[in-house]
């Protein structure tokens, strides 16, 4: 239920991915069963979570500080605990006109530099590549990186992941200028997952009462005939 919620939360998160429970089944013989293929009882353990990669729909903002990443890869961000990665691209310049994050972070280069911009550049242009230009030159190539495993990036604050694991740059990245991606999450499907858990707890719920009221009815009956 917390995994759904959480899910919910940041239907409207920009580059937000959603996440799903992994469960592993036990099977265990039940009691009093003498039969070779006796009666079994199925138990599920909770695992892991993981965590859906699948791209959100590009949403058009009209903003040229927006980058949208279109197939595979993360920015590398600057942060004070060191490099971070995310896929929302809802960037802008702080007050000395160096690009940054919501929160603050430094939008680094493929040679890991932040990008600085003078007063008078107004017309900023972001290629499909990354290239970063203004009407007084190029300025460098926005950082797009990947990793073997995606799986092992954390989620932090702000959409920023992190991890040990070495990132591996992306020689041909395909960015939109003035473009976010949304998040994967599907409303309706979520509410509808929302609506199954609940039920779900709740006949599991009454399932247990009625087991305990039936063993106090035994225990009850049973000191009587003594």
């Amino acid at each position: 239920m917390d995994v759904v919620a959480n899910n919910i939360a940041n239907m409207s998160t920009t580059g937000f991915k959603g996440e799903r429970m992994m469960f592993v089944e036990h099977l265990v013989k039940s009691q009093g069963g003498e039969r070779i293929l006796g009666d079994k009882i199925s138990y599920v353990r909770d695992i892991a979570t993981m965590r859906d990669l699948s791209a959100g729909p590009l949403e058009q903002t009209g903003n040229p500080l927006d980058v949208a990443i279109e197939d595979e890869g993360y920015f590398v961000i600057q942060s004070d605990s060191g490099n971070r990665y995310t896929r929302n691209g809802r960037f802008q310049l702080d007050e000395s006109g160096q690009l940054v994050t919501a929160s603050g972070g430094s939008v680094l280069s493929d040679g890991g530099q932040p990008f600085f911009f003078a007063p008078g550049d107004t017309k900023i242009s972001i290629a499909r590549d990354g290239t970063v230009s203004t009407q007084n030159g190029d300025l460098g190539r926005i950082a797009v990186v990947n990793f073997a495993n995606e799986h092992q990036l954390r989620p932090g604050a702000g959409g920023l992941y992190s991890t040990e694991a070495a990132p591996q740059p992306l020689e041909n990245p395909e960015l939109a200028q003035g473009m976010l991606e949304g998040s994967n999450i599907q409303p309706v499907v979520e509410m509808a997952r929302m609506i199954e858990v609940h039920r779900t707890y709740d006949g599991v719920k009454g399932f247990i009462e009625k087991e305990d009221e039936r063993m106090r009815r035994m225990i009850r009956d049973m000191g009587q005939v003594a």
